[in-house]
């Protein structure tokens, strides 16, 4: 599980002092907020946001981002609202992390599999800041990296709705890593048995290879 001290050295590599100390700020404001919500698989909630800012940053993604992946969750499932994440932080990463949240609940209204498409367009659309998209993306990676934890119902859900939406927009991208791995990973939960048979061909391959 990744710490605040391990991304901070991360982000010495390529950000100014000033910007870690700011996204180290963002994390610690997250903690508290999220104080006593946990995830599904029984980790803090706060271990959330900070694996959403860890991708991130091996995207090199500029520190408001990085408070903005930090922070994505907090005007949706705390106390806190737009106005006080600007007052802390500034009105860029408010807007971040609201830009976030809209798309959060456009999620929940389009669903179904005939509005994916309209849902991509809308996504991009309203997303004036590119960087609302990279968060999200991010966001939804790690769930997807963590989704074992869910009901199957909700595993094949969430797979099905990954592949239809946000996949398609990372390749839209050009983000091609991510889009291979929300595919790979919604394909072992929709279609278990055709992922089996398929990662044990691929394995086979691989042996008779390194014979070769």
């Amino acid at each position: 599980m990744p710490n605040i001290d391990a991304l901070a050295e991360r982000l010495d590599e390529y950000l100014e002092p000033a910007q870690v100390k700011a996204v180290r700020r963002a994390y610690y404001y997250a903690e508290q907020a999220h104080d006593g919500q946990m995830r599904k698989s029984g980790e803090a909630y706060v271990s959330h946001p900070l694996a959403v800012a860890s991708i991130l940053s091996s995207m090199h993604m500029d520190h408001e981002s990085l408070m903005a992946a930090m922070l994505h969750d907090v005007i949706e499932d705390t106390q806190v609202d737009k106005q006080g994440l600007e007052d802390q932080f500034g009105i860029t990463v408010a807007n971040l992390v609201d830009g976030v949240s809209k798309l959060t609940h456009l999620e929940f209204k389009t669903r179904a599999e005939s509005q994916a498409h309209n849902f991509q367009k809308m996504a991009i659309a309203m997303a004036k800041d590119i960087r609302v998209i990279l968060v999200k993306l991010a966001d939804r990676l790690h769930n997807m990296r963590t989704i074992g934890a869910m009901r199957p119902d909700s595993r094949r859900r969430i797979a099905k709705e990954t592949t239809d939406i946000y996949a398609p927009i990372a390749a839209r991208l050009g983000i091609y890593w991510i889009k291979n791995e929300l595919e790979e990973t919604s394909f072992m939960y929709t279609q278990p048995e055709s992922y089996a048979e398929i990662k044990g061909l691929v394995a086979k391959d691989r042996r008779e290879r390194e014979k070769v």
